[in-house]
């Protein structure tokens, strides 16, 4: 029995071709700031290299800063010029990117059954994004942070999957031991490697599986209606308490 369920979204919970989806939204939000981006190819290299940045934190600062400091370092663009109008763009015009997804008919259902699961339901999203792209994100799905017990973001977190690190910090956030958490990814090294080596168990999801040449997964694994499966055949969070 889990005591919290952790679901990682993009080619888990939201189906997609990682690489398609990243090209595609960078050059949505090269488009959305006009005249901003003198040089798009400078522009989407400085976010891959602030992308690269969150996702070596130490920990000494939150992926917010982490990624502005190095993104302004290298595009020439002062954070201050363009920061508001980002935040606009994953509230707004980051709708558009849905066309480099699948639908997936079951995710909520997946929620709503770890509901049932678990104490707790964490997104445990690589926070890469901010909060305004989680909840974009995830509403595609038919879904809300609010489903969610904790959503992490690039505002609230100072690591970044791989880092075995991101895992031992949610589960302190939510006071649940590594041992009783359940992380469900489709990354064999950012969630399977990762998780296992902070403690988590996991269970990997095939559909837009990411193999890893280094920590190749041989644990538990199905597809996404497998997975399922697995999580009906879980016990229910207090099956056998008493009910006041």
């Amino acid at each position: 029995m889990a005591k919290a369920i952790l679901f990682d979204l993009d080619g888990t919970l939201l189906p997609m071709d990682m690489q398609e989806f990243t090209a595609g939204y960078f050059g949505d939000l090269a488009d959305f700031l006009g005249s901003r981006v003198t040089d798009r190819k400078r522009f989407v290299k400085a976010i891959w290299a602030g992308t690269k940045a969150m996702m070596a934190n130490d920990g000494a600062a939150r992926n917010e800063d982490v990624f502005w400091r190095t993104f302004s370092a290298l595009s020439g663009i002062e954070e201050s010029l363009i920061r508001n109008d980002c935040d606009a763009f994953y509230g707004g015009d980051f709708q558009r990117a849905v066309r480099f997804t699948q639908p997936n008919p079951l995710a909520a259902k997946a929620v709503a059954l770890a509901r049932k699961k678990a104490d707790l339901v964490v997104l445990a999203t690589n926070p890469l994004f901010p909060m305004a792209g989680q909840r974009t994100r995830l509403a595609w799905l038919g879904l809300a942070p609010e489903d969610f017990d904790l959503v992490t973001s690039y505002e609230s977190d100072s690591f970044c999957k791989p880092n075995p690190a991101y895992f031992t910090s949610v589960c302190a956030r939510i006071g649940v031991s590594p041992e009783d958490c359940l992380m469900i990814g489709n990354d064999e090294e950012e969630d399977g490697h990762a998780g296992l080596s902070a403690g988590v168990g996991v269970y990997i999801v095939t559909d837009c599986l990411i193999p890893s040449e280094r920590h190749p997964w041989s644990g538990p694994r199905g597809s996404f209606a497998d997975m399922l499966g697995m999580l009906r055949a879980l016990p229910d969070a207090r099956a056998g308490t008493e009910k006041n």
